[in-house]
Formats: C-alpha cells, sequence, structure tokens
C-alpha cells in the first residue's frame, strides 16, 4: 500500500462554528474571531484539519485566550500534538494507504466517521473500524490502514496531554516515523 500520497481529499469540506459571549449581554453568540471553513493541510499520506488547538489544559476561555491561541496555530499547524493542550483534528485517509507506524504522547480518542479503517499497532494486532468506531489510543505506536480500493476514510480525533508513558523502566519518547511536513510536538 501506498504510504506518501500528497493530494487534496474528495470528501466534503467541513465548517466549524464557534460559540463565545456578547461581552454587553453576556448572551451566546457565534465568533466571527476565524473563517467557518476549516482549511486543510496536505501531508504525504494524509489530508489534515485542525478542527482546534488549544495552548493549555485546562482551556481558558475568558477573553477568548482559546480563540487566540487557535488563530496562532492556524498559521504554522504544529506536530501531532501539543503537549499542553488539546487538539482536534480530522484527518482524511486516501484509498489503498498506510500511514506510517507512529506514537503520540497523548490520549487520543479516535472516531471513524466515513469508511472503513483498520487500526494496526506494532505487535501487529489489528481491529477493522467503521463509522461510529472508536479507537482509545493510549500513547501506543500505531498506523492506518485504508485498504479500500477506491474510497476514502475520515477520522475524528481528540488529542490530549498525557503524563510521559513509561514501560518496563523505559520513557517512551514521540515517534513520527517518517511523517513528512510533521513537526515536533511544542
Amino acid at each position: 500500500m501506498s504510504q506518501k500520497i500528497a493530494q487534496e481529499s474528495p470528501l466534503q469540506s467541513l465548517n466549524r462554528f464557534i460559540t463565545t459571549h456578547d461581552e454587553s449581554t453576556g448572551k451566546s453568540v457565534f465568533s466571527n474571531a476565524v473563517l467557518e471553513q476549516n482549511p486543510t493541510q496536505v501531508v504525504p499520506g494524509v489530508v489534515f484539519r485542525q478542527g482546534y488547538v488549544t495552548k493549555k489544559f485546562p482551556v481558558q476561555l475568558n477573553g477568548d485566550e482559546d480563540l487566540d491561541a487557535y488563530q496562532s496555530f492556524l498559521k504554522s499547524p504544529p506536530g501531532l500534538v501539543n503537549s499542553s493542550g488539546t487538539v482536534l483534528r480530522i484527518v482524511d485517509l486516501p484509498p489503498q494507504s498506510t500511514s506510517p507506524m507512529h506514537r503520540t504522547v497523548s490520549l487520543d480518542y479516535g472516531i471513524v466517521l466515513i469508511g472503513e479503517v483498520d487500526l494496526l499497532l506494532d505487535s501487529g494486532e489489528v481491529r477493522t473500524m467503521r463509522p461510529g468506531d472508536m479507537a482509545i489510543q493510549r500513547g501506543t505506536m500505531h498506523a492506518w490502514v485504508n485498504k479500500n480500493p477506491t474510497e476514502w476514510a475520515r477520522i475524528a480525533f481528540v488529542l490530549q496531554p498525557s503524563e510521559p508513558v513509561v514501560v518496563g523502566g523505559k520513557k517512551l519518547e514521540e515517534d513520527y516515523a517518517d511523517m513528512e511536513g510533521v513537526k515536533k510536538s511544542e
């Protein structure tokens, strides 16, 4: 299977609707701080959409500090994880493709939205995931496989910072293998 496909996804583009408060009335309103259409970042093998990124956890919502942080991330997309905040990311995986085997130092919730993907672990274990299925990634080495010969797959991820994982007395570091265009976590 190909691992170095760099192309735009044909799947529907995504909008995000961010809420905030009107300072004078205290009522809920939609923010216009960022465009509603979620931009894409094409990385060989996948298409990323940064739905939202925060710089710290717990998140500071007062004064729209989180919105300011997100705007800075949009200017220069970070690595797979922000080590002190959260990430909402949508990943589109092309037909007949496999992501590099990789590890994030985070607790990741992955939910398949479109298509069918295999979650492959470095032990060789595999689980096939269909729309609505969830993966709870706990700092493990893994890859995503879309075996379909013609259809793209889409997965939504929520990444949260975690303490470093230690196995057998060894601290496990993030490992992005050969993911071109992906920077190390901040």
